[in-house]
């Protein structure tokens, strides 16, 4: 059998730190959104040795460094699976390291296809502590859509769908260090803004404009990085509801209400990045499509 899942990439909406578990890991409250950029990974069952990993970005590893191989060791184990043969080919659309969850979204794509191909039918719980093993947003983008996240970014909540909007990605050539920025986000964590509620509730009220204003990260504020700015400076100057970074960085994305506007806004910042997409966001996470 052999089988393809759409993987979207996410944006945080909103993403606060407001905590911190003795365990080392961070509490967080976000607003997270599932965008039609998305890789494409394929699976299949009759591979010539035990989890083979493929992909078309030769900076990828296929090794167990890969999340998509380490979600197939989590199903496997979880499922009592001895003994698997597959083979799992990543076509990568989503930037890499850039704050879009592309990783986490390859591997809920292999937990995805596996549920369906060893018909395990595993409950929401169960794929979401699979998916947990893993990494943090994984079980976001295995359920995706609109979600208030919370905990350490597993404890989800769905919401109706973000009403209709253009999303313009745009990815500057810098690296963030992840690590950094929770260790500056570790300075502030008595600072706790609204802005994730007002967003959920604004979504509720299907108010995108509301949900624009409320656009809001931790980790931009600490990082406040100059490249971030100038991009958000662009979109605003484009006609953007509003502009915000995304995950840990560095990319950007702006909210629009006109496709024209967004169109217009993707061919100046192309001058400036090499990544930029305009897209639309999603109702659904990672899907099956053939």
């Amino acid at each position: 059998m052999k089988l393809t899942v759409n993987a979207p990439a996410k944006i945080n909406l909103t993403l606060d730190i407001i905590g911190r578990r003795n365990d080392g890991y961070h509490l967080v409250k976000m607003l997270m959104q599932s965008v039609d950029v998305c890789d494409t990974v394929t699976v299949w069952d009759d591979a010539d040795s035990p989890i083979q990993v493929f992909c078309n970005r030769e900076e990828i590893p296929v090794s167990e460094a890969n999340t998509a191989y380490r979600a197939a060791q989590a199903f496997f184990e979880a499922a009592k699976i001895e003994n698997p043969c597959i083979g799992i080919k990543i076509k990568k659309r989503i930037p890499m390291a850039a704050g879009l969850a592309g990783g986490s979204a390859d591997a809920a794509a292999v937990i995805v296809a596996l549920d369906r191909m060893f018909e395990t039918r595993l409950s929401e719980a169960e794929l979401t502590d699979i998916g947990e093993r893993v990494g943090a947003d994984v079980p976001f983008c295995i359920f995706g859509g609109t979600m208030l996240a919370e905990g350490i970014g597993t404890i989800l909540t769905p919401l109706p769908d973000l009403p209709d909007c253009y999303i313009v990605l745009s990815k500057p050539e810098i690296s963030v260090s992840t690590q950094k920025a929770y260790s500056l986000a570790d300075k502030h964590l008595l600072w706790e803004s609204p802005e994730t509620d007002d967003a959920v509730e604004a979504v509720c009220n299907g108010d995108i404009e509301e949900v624009a204003n409320c656009i809001y990260n931790k980790f931009e504020k600490v990082l406040n990085l100059p490249e971030v700015a100038s991009i958000k400076r662009m979109m605003l100057e484009a006609g953007a509801l509003n502009a915000g970074m995304s995950g840990s960085g560095p990319t950007v994305f702006g909210i629009f209400k006109d496709k024209g506007m967004a169109e217009g806004c993707a061919r100046s910042l192309e001058e400036y990045c090499d990544q930029v997409f305009v897209c639309r966001p999603v109702s659904k996470g990672c899907e099956i499509v053939d």
